[in-house]
């Protein structure tokens, strides 16, 4: 599913126009990735996902094609889990 077609899923469900679904989806991506920047806090949708961010250690990793090792500075990730009505949803119950 592509962003346009969540679009107007969500317009459809919602009973809104695809106008206000877009408006909302685009204003919950914003609002995920500013939580997610400061690394304060989660975001959690209980049940369904929750999204954070991680610190990663500095470490050595390897160039697959010569061997030669490489430094890999520490920075940041983000975490994404399915939470247990997502879970159950993937197993198709």
């Amino acid at each position: 599913m592509n962003r346009r077609q969540l679009v107007a899923a969500l317009a459809e469900r919602a009973e809104v126009t695809r106008k206000d679904a877009d408006a909302v989806l685009a204003a919950f991506a914003e609002t995920v990735g500013d939580v997610v920047a400061n690394g304060d806090e989660k975001v959690v949708i209980p049940g369904f996902l929750t999204f954070e961010r991680t610190h990663r250690a500095a470490r050595t990793a390897r160039n697959p094609q010569t061997g030669e090792p490489i430094d890999i500075p520490a920075g940041y990730s983000v975490k994404v889990s399915a939470g247990s009505k997502l879970k159950v949803a993937a197993k198709g119950e």
